[in-house]
């Protein structure tokens, strides 16, 4: 069924990009239990016994605060991505470039402002961080293959993406590269989460957007805009 797209793989060793919701400047959410140092310290290390362990915590950590794509090897939601259902087993997503990674998220972050605040005329902030993993993998790699087969970039359905992923779930895979489907760049679903390593800060984003109009400011330095962006032009 798939052979034909099962061909080519990639020795990817570099890095990915991944893109998450976040604050800029970090918070301690127990240090204002005490005005005293000591006192902060200790508060700080209670709220770190009640995070989720990990063997890899610098790239789960992003997901044990509830943030809108939760930490995918370990919680499945039932929200569906492209390459998996959201139930049986979680996909982590990078891209090559980090201009593929906002105009991702800046579409489903506009998605989730047309649900939530539809009704609203205002600018909602929304702030994200950056980070560069290490990918240490044999990747299948569907660079190209969406011009014998369109529905890997299809925009506005996973029906083939999702059973595929699937297939490639079971047979052991480490993950794949694959054309974005809102930008000219190239995407990287990753099964496998020993295949990270290295994290590495990369920058902090805020987008700016209002529900109501058709426009995405995003600054990479605070108060100067970086890129604009239609999300008409995402769907």
């Amino acid at each position: 069924m798939y052979e034909s797209l099962i061909r080519e793989v990639a020795d990817h060793h570099g890095d990915l990009v991944r893109n998450i919701q976040t604050i800029r400047v970090s918070q301690h959410l127990f240090d204002d239990l005490s005005d005293d140092p000591a006192g902060q310290a200790v508060a700080i290390a209670a709220e770190a016994v009640g995070r989720i362990a990990s063997d890899a915590p610098l790239i789960t950590r992003p997901f044990d605060y509830g943030t809108v794509i939760t930490f995918p090897f370990a919680n499945f939601n039932g929200h569906g991505t492209r390459f998996s259902d959201g139930l049986r087993y979680g996909v982590w997503y990078g891209s090559l470039e980090l201009e593929t990674t906002v105009y991702e998220t800046v579409y489903h972050r506009h998605r989730f402002l047309q649900d939530s605040f539809a009704a609203e005329d205002r600018p909602v902030r929304s702030e994200r961080r950056v980070f560069d993993v290490r990918c240490d993998a044999i990747l299948l790699d569907l660079r190209g293959k969406e011009a014998a087969e369109p529905r890997l970039v299809e925009r506005r359905s996973y029906a083939y993406t999702q059973p595929l992923g699937a297939y490639l779930q079971t047979q052991g895979t480490n993950g794949l590269l694959v054309k974005s489907a809102r930008y000219d760049g190239v995407n990287a679903a990753i099964w496998r989460p020993e295949t990270l390593s290295r994290v590495r800060d990369l920058c902090h984003l805020t987008y700016i957007m209002n529900p109501r109009q058709d426009l995405a400011i995003v600054e990479r330095t605070p108060g100067e805009t970086w890129l604009e962006i239609r999300p008409s032009s995402l769907y």
